[in-house]
């Protein structure tokens, strides 16, 4: 490339990630890595798995979380609800 030329563009797809999260932003959280975003215990969270609807995923034996996923359920209120029926 000479010194006065740009560089080539990137793809649509290229692009979209340069304007992604920054790396490590946006994967999973084990247990206790959202029980201390949330500022609880983790034996907290599992309960509010199952009684509360945390968004949560299964990962073989594991649950994982996306922060804003949570983030959103607490924004909504969802985590202050009594059990759900």
């Amino acid at each position: 490339m000479k010194q006065d030329e740009t560089p080539p563009q990137g793809t649509a797809g290229e692009d979209r990630l340069a304007r992604a999260k920054p790396p490590g932003e946006d994967r999973w959280l084990s247990v206790d890595e959202i029980a201390a975003h949330l500022g609880i215990k983790r034996e907290t969270v599992y309960p509010w798995i199952t009684q509360k609807n945390m968004p949560a995923h299964k990962v073989g034996r594991l649950w994982k979380f996306k922060k804003d996923e949570v983030d959103e359920w607490v924004r909504t209120g969802r985590a202050g609800s009594k059990e759900q029926e």
